[in-house]
């Protein structure tokens, strides 16, 4: 089958590639395809929506077949679950340059309410404060995942009277 992705999700696909090897894990055809559809992707995308997308490269598939493709991803780094959107986002940087798989790095995920474009950061400082309150009352973090909605700078931009002072949280 000839390269369906545009040349830097390729790139993507290659160093994902090699960092399963280096884990000793292997990005199959499927998972590999799955990836690709997922980093290709302006918006983040639904499992139903990648297996549509996903017969038009490969053919039949079945949900099952989706579902293990996207916990591989996720176990491994490549990607995000966005639960508010029932959705994933590529991760890329973090699993091909960053953290072991299985390891959740601390993401926050700013959501917009109008376009449904998910920016991720990774504020160390919001990790650190969630930490220092957990353990304030004794809860042991397992993992940290924050999603917050809003609009974005081109949303606002273009819907300015949506944004006001009382909009801020503790306003």
């Amino acid at each position: 089958m000839e390269n369906s992705f545009n040349p830097v999700t390729e790139a993507l696909l290659e160093q994902a590639a090699l960092r399963c090897a280096q884990r000793g894990a292997k990005l199959t055809e499927l998972r590999r395809h799955v990836l690709g559809l997922v980093l290709n992707s302006a918006q983040p995308s639904g499992a139903y929506e990648l297996l549509d997308r996903l017969r038009v490269l490969r053919g039949p598939a079945a949900p099952p077949t989706v579902y293990r493709a996207l916990d591989f991803l996720v176990a491994h780094g490549f990607i995000h679950r966005v639960e508010r959107l029932a959705a994933f986002v590529g991760c890329i940087d973090e699993g091909v340059h960053g953290h072991a798989p299985g390891h959740d790095h601390a993401a926050q995920f700013l959501i917009c309410t109008q376009c449904r474009n998910v920016i991720e950061i990774e504020d160390h400082d919001i990790a650190h404060a969630l930490q220092a309150a957990a353990e304030r009352v004794g809860f042991t973090l397992k993992r940290m995942t924050i999603e917050a909605e809003g609009l974005c700078a081109a949303c606002s931009a273009m819907n300015p009277a949506a944004v006001s002072p009382r909009s801020t949280p503790g306003h």
